[in-house]
């Protein structure tokens, strides 16, 4: 199945203001699981491109512009071939579980296994193990932990710039794609497994899924767990996805301020900025080949 994307990024501004550099993270890497056939990006007013790869190996584009303006405007299109990636099935595990790294790996993973986020009162810790002390037929924590925020916590659109703490999502009960996600890096990092964030997209033309809570038409965030003989698995928790292809991966970082579609700045007044708007579409067509 071919996707094209496109996602357009608008700033507004009550006058025009002068912008500095701007980082660009809507580039996907091809994969075994997911080929790049075509991509453009377009931007108002106009910007000189440098092009790199950062610390992670995501593609990286950092705009710099001549001009002010009191719009900036970021398109990005993407034509992507998306195939199915299915893990090993897993064996059912206890809720003690902690996985095996080989001694080179360990060497690699140790930054996504490193805590990120402080749990000074034992919230998280709490909710993790009362999650895991419930029974159930699935005993894989991973599973479990991401079942739970999917069934006990709501999901609300954020425009705000930042990623709550976990300590917040667990306050709240509720969270973004991205503090939902975070959450259940947090809780799993804690669990002993390699964990990192991912921003992308999530295909669903129809919108026909009833467990699709994610909104149409934004961008979307998940995690990714390096799992023994699997490698690195996505898991879902506000859809309740596991390496689902319509998930589509664009950015990878430890944190998720290091994987932002769009970041920079801007000289101007106090309140200068008056809207931010964020839209994607991303429509389907089936590929064929010939049979002889």
């Amino acid at each position: 199945m071919d996707l094209h994307v496109r996602h357009v990024t608008t700033y507004r501004y009550a006058g025009a203001v002068q912008f500095g550099p701007h980082k660009l993270m809507l580039r996907p890497r091809d994969s075994f699981d997911m080929r790049i056939l075509d991509t453009q990006i377009e931007i108002f007013p106009p910007a000189a491109l440098h092009w790199s790869h950062d610390v992670y190996g995501n593609t990286v584009a950092v705009a710099t512009f001549a001009e002010p303006a009191d719009r900036l405007e970021i398109t990005s299109g993407l034509v992507l071939r998306r195939y199915a990636a299915f893990p090993r099935e897993r064996r059912a595990t206890s809720a003690l579980f902690v996985p095996h790294y080989a001694d080179g790996e360990r060497i690699i993973l140790q930054p996504f296994m490193t805590l990120a986020t402080s749990d000074e009162d034992g919230m998280l810790s709490a909710w993790i193990a009362e999650v895991l002390a419930r029974d159930g037929a699935d005993q894989d924590p991973l599973a479990r932990l991401s079942r739970a925020i999917y069934s006990g916590f709501g999901y609300a659109v954020r425009f705000e710039e930042g990623t709550q703490a976990p300590s917040r999502t667990l306050s709240l009960r509720s969270g973004s794609c991205r503090d939902l996600a975070w959450l259940f890096i947090e809780a799993v990092r804690r669990l002993g497994y390699a964990a990192r964030f991912v921003s992308g997209y999530l295909h669903n033309s129809a919108n026909d899924d009833p467990s699709n809570r994610a909104a149409v038409g934004l961008t979307h965030a998940w995690a990714e767990v390096f799992v023994p003989g699997d490698g690195w698995v996505e898991f879902d928790p506000t859809n309740a996805l596991v390496a689902d292809p319509h998930l589509i991966r664009v950015a990878v970082a430890r944190v998720p301020w290091d994987a932002s579609p769009v970041a920079g700045s801007f000289v101007g007044p106090v309140g200068a900025q008056i809207s931010l708007s964020v839209g994607v579409d991303i429509n389907a067509t089936q590929t064929y080949s010939n049979v002889a």
